[in-house]
């Protein structure tokens, strides 16, 4: 699009840098290395939420920050997202803030079955996170987790998992992808489709209830909400994201703007892209765990898989759980595009004696 990109890293290899005309290499909360990007760009897009809140607060004097500190302060602590989001109105699963053992016993008291135990702030794809089958694990859970801040939420009977990705420019325009289905193996996404739902009803309901949130937060840029939708038809707030997700990557496959372009277009103020899926169109994660201790995975199986496409982050460092990259794949249908990524990824997972992943799971 014709804009020149400086990117902000901690990590010397970090993969940006290949495609960066200037790489800052500091930590995220290095308030001073955050005022000095700003002090070169005409405009900052935070990646991660963890960026130093007085660094943002101080780059506006140069350039702004989209989505800026107020939404990061939001959506970066468990606990206070979901203060935001029941003050607000949003429907949300049965859940306390824990951060005393009389949090615990009030919780224990007032929920039912099985619960999830998650850390106010610091855990992504599963970590951070305790099971538990009866509220009676609770405060047990809890000092696992070293007796930090927390939320526990209360298990609702999940059809399906569901995000919805909004953008929203400074001057308010929006609009909103349908919404995608996404499936999890021990915590962390292991693919997702769009479309992700046929119900015409559910589909309009998901979009306007995550227009409704982007619209109360003000977010300038991407948000990405993440939905239950329960058996009995209710539809749950999850998580917010306010960035690019893995659950749209299949957007450069499938839709008419994918997620990468349309943050382009909502931070610098541009006219937003059509959102329309144009084709069914499906990713698999590839997580550390198929790399073999030296080398690489034989990549040439999964591009003879039938339409498979493969995206490689270049990480140097391949850990089990770390996501490293994705198969794409589009087809006639939702199943057929699912089942294409799936096939991409478990011929590598055959290959290296890991477990197989299901391409099925969604109504």
């Amino acid at each position: 699009m014709g804009y020149d990109v400086h990117v902000l890293d901690p990590d010397e290899n970090a993969p940006a840098r290949a495609v960066a005309s200037r790489a800052i290499r500091a930590p995220f909360d290095d308030a001073d290395a955050v005022v000095d990007l700003a002090r070169g760009c005409a405009v900052l897009m935070p990646e991660i939420e963890t960026i130093s809140a007085e660094g943002m607060r101080r780059a506006l004097e140069f350039a702004p920050v989209r989505p800026g500190a107020p939404v990061l302060y939001i959506v970066q602590d468990r606990a206070r997202q979901k203060q935001w989001l029941a003050a607000n109105g949003f429907p949300l699963t049965p859940h306390h803030t824990l951060v005393s053992a009389d949090d615990c016993m009030i919780a224990m008291a007032s929920l039912r079955g099985p619960c999830f135990v998650k850390a106010a702030s610091g855990g992504y794809d599963g970590r951070g996170q305790i099971r538990t089958d009866t509220p009676a694990g609770i405060a047990a859970a809890w000092a696992t987790l070293g007796r930090v801040p927390s939320v526990v939420e209360q298990a609702v009977d999940i059809a399906v998992e569901l995000s919805v990705l909004v953008a929203r420019t400074p001057s308010g325009h929006m609009v909103a992808y349908e919404p995608a289905a996404n499936h999890h193996v021990g915590g962390i996404l292991a693919w997702s489709v769009l479309p992700g739902i046929e119900d015409v009803a559910v589909e309009r309901r998901a979009r306007d209830l995550a227009r409704s949130i982007a619209e109360a937060l003000e977010v300038e840029g991407l948000l990405c909400v993440e939905l239950f939708l329960t058996r009995d038809g209710s539809l749950l707030v999850n998580e917010l994201a306010p960035r690019p997700h893995n659950s749209y990557h299949e957007s450069v496959e499938g839709c008419a703007t994918s997620q990468f372009e349309q943050a382009v277009r909502a931070i610098c103020d541009l006219p937003l892209g059509d959102p329309s899926c144009l084709r069914p169109a499906a990713i698999a994660n590839l997580l550390g765990e198929l790399w073999p201790p030296d080398g690489i995975p034989p990549f040439d199986q999964t591009l003879r898989a039938s339409g498979a496409r493969l995206h490689l982050y270049g990480k140097k460092a391949a850990r089990a759980g770390r996501k490293m990259g994705h198969v794409s794949a589009t087809g006639s249908t939702p199943q057929e595009a699912v089942e294409r990524a799936v096939a991409g990824r478990n011929v590598l997972a055959l290959a290296r004696g890991v477990p197989m992943w299901e391409a099925g799971g969604w109504p």
